[in-house]
């Protein structure tokens, strides 16, 4: 199950995934694709299917006509050349139809099949992002990222594959046995009707006894893949520690793994592909003796044998194919049922139907300041019991809220609340007296802004960085931000100044920079609460107090919600919350927790004392 790959919320209960309930899914997501003519493209393909079908089931019986007739004591007469040339044409002609009826309907289909594809992609990576904080925290990215990946391309194959294969191969093993039964006899169509049964029965068994080995396979697959990411993306940790040598023998033995299955997997294909051929070959040699048979006792015609044998080898073809397709499906199968698990998973956080926007600011004089609460909080994590308990506090509209503890005390659980990544399971948070669960998550990511610790960058410019939290702003209004978190040196000391590189989650800037970067980012988005999650923490001691500077400009006129570790940096807050346990033991300005010589007076002396 998924949960159980990457750690999330479990899957929903008793999902079971059924052919012809998968299809369903598959069909609705074709018709809401998008494609342009969408259902003129389907009847058109579907009826190109027909037309190819019948013209290849029936071009053997126009040669084998042609071939009869030259029979005889009138072999030379120009009546019969005549009947056999226009009998040879029929035949080029309707080979040529059903040749070429699958390129006109791949031309005229691919635009729904792809389109379809890209729709399914679309919604699972939509779908993903939705997901509770908690999944994206466990999940393997590698892992995810094939998942959506296969399970997307999976549909545009089991299109092509069932309804324009398999179901087609059916219609045409009704024509051609309705065929033999008329024209050469009912022990002819019989013979064809067994030799397809047991080969359909054998094709399914043992493709059945190989789906072991393709599962073992796409989870080999997947692992390698997730081992691979996972170490390039955190590349620097590796080669800090030293560990490229048990990393890579980590991926060695994940790809011996690999190896292993897919040997199994190549067998157990060539032993089926093996059978398979061997029950064509002995079908299509009982027909042919039988029709010879049928021949010399004069019950059927020399062109009969070649109809037959045309007939059969044309029918055969997409048999071969429907081994093929069966696995291939199988397979589809398997990737398309792990997308829809994940599709299946369901977010934490959602818009409740009266979801509202948000108000105007409550203060004008604040600014874009918004005034946030606490009201009875309780939040228990599953996997420890220290969340929060019972918090209750209020962050005026354009002040600066700081909260202070030990490890575990639950400030970041308090953060995630206010920023609406988890909900509380009792009490409520406000944002300018709306309870967070009212207001859109939209409204409410454009109202918010974070500044962590570590502030993640994309692989793109400092121009494109910063724009994230507002791609519609002006060139101006970037460079705004830039300078206001105090880059403007720095970019301008670039030789491609705002269009540089910043690298691989930002690996070409410095620590500094790369907050900078981020308190920019934030300043572009405008926000009414401005969140500061021990955003200098991993900075050194001059860089830190640089960029300290900078933030105590940017608060100004801002609700500001500051975790903070090193006390020093939170000495000017309106207010200091201390945490112990989930509970809120302390609270007060810098001076009056001083005076009042408790929790908070005592982290004071510890951290004065270290330095």
């Amino acid at each position: 199950m998924i949960g159980g790959r990457f750690g999330g919320a479990p899957a929903a209960a008793g999902v079971k995934f059924s052919f012809w309930r998968s299809m369903a899914d598959l069909g609705r997501l074709v018709m809401r694709s998008g494609a342009p003519w969408l259902r003129t493209r389907i009847a058109v393909a579907l009826g190109l299917v027909l037309v190819g079908k019948f013209a290849g089931v029936w071009a053997p019986v126009v040669l084998g006509d042609a071939i009869s007739g030259l029979k005889g004591p009138t072999l030379g007469s120009a009546t019969l050349s005549t009947a056999f040339i226009v009998g040879a044409a029929g035949y080029a002609g309707l080979n040529l139809i059903s040749t070429w009826v699958p390129y006109i309907r791949d031309a005229i289909f691919t635009r729904v099949s792809q389109a379809t594809m890209a729709k399914a992609a679309v919604e699972t990576f939509q779908h993903a992002l939705s997901l509770s904080l908690d999944f994206h925290q466990s999940k393997q990215m590698g892992t995810l990222s094939r998942i959506i990946d296969r399970g997307s391309r999976s549909t545009d194959f089991l299109i092509r594959s069932v309804v324009f294969n398999i179901g087609p191969t059916a219609i045409e093993l009704v024509m051609a046995m309705a065929v033999l039964a008329t024209r050469l006899g009912w022990r002819f169509s019989a013979t064809t009707f067994v030799t397809i049964v047991v080969y359909t029965v054998v094709t399914f068994r043992i493709t059945d006894w190989r789906l072991g080995h393709r599962r073992e396979w796409a989870e080999a697959d997947s692992r390698v893949a997730g081992l691979s990411v996972d170490a390039l993306i955190n590349y620097e940790t590796v080669k800090t520690f030293g560990s490229e040598g048990r990393v890579v023998g980590a991926y060695s033995k994940a790809m011996d793994r690999y190896i292993d299955v897919s040997v199994r997997a190549n067998n157990s294909l060539n032993l089926l592909n093996g059978m398979q051929s061997l029950i064509l070959t002995t079908g299509l040699a009982i027909m042919t003796v039988m029709a010879g048979a049928a021949v010399s006792s004069g019950e059927l015609r020399i062109g009969d044998i070649t109809m037959a044998i045309f007939l059969l080898r044309g029918l055969y073809q997409p048999l071969g194919m429907l081994g093929f397709n069966y696995r291939e499906i199988r397979q589809a199968f398997i990737d398309m049922e792990q997308m829809v698990e994940l599709r299946g998973m369901q977010p934490d956080i959602t818009d409740a139907p009266d979801a509202v926007a948000l108000p105007p600011p409550m203060s004008r004089k604040a600014g874009q300041g918004a005034a946030v609460a606490f009201e009875h909080v309780t939040f228990q994590h599953d996997a420890r019991s220290i969340g929060l308990r019972d918090v209750s506090f209020v962050a005026p509209p354009g002040t600066t809220t700081a909260l202070v503890g030990p490890s575990g005390a639950g400030k970041t659980t308090a953060v995630r609340l206010a920023m609406r990544l988890i909900d509380p399971q009792q009490g409520r948070v406000t944002l300018d007296g709306l309870d967070m669960r009212q207001v859109k998550q939209e409204a409410l990511r454009g109202a918010i802004a974070l500044v962590p610790q570590d502030v993640a960058l994309f692989n793109d410019t400092l121009y494109a960085n910063i724009a994230f939290a507002r791609p519609e702003a002006a060139d101006a209004e970037v460079r705004a931000a830039a300078e206001a978190a105090e880059l403007g040196p720095f970019i301008d000391s670039l030789p491609n100044g705002m269009s540089t590189a910043v690298g691989e989650r930002g690996l070409k800037l410095s620590g500094g920079e790369r907050q900078r970067v981020g308190i920019a980012r934030a300043l572009l988005a405008n926000p009414r609460l401005l969140v500061l999650d021990e955003a200098t923490s991993a900075l050194d001691g001059p860089t830190e107090a640089a960029i300290q500077e900078t933030l105590r400009k940017v608060r100004a006129g801002r609700t500001t919600l500051v975790v903070a570790h090193r006390l020093s940096t939170i000495v000017d807050a309106d207010q200091i919350v201390v945490l112990r346990r989930g509970k809120i033991v302390e609270r007060g300005t810098h001076t009056e927790l001083l005076d009042k010589r408790g929790e908070y007076a005592a982290l004071w002396k510890r951290q004065t004392r270290e330095v």
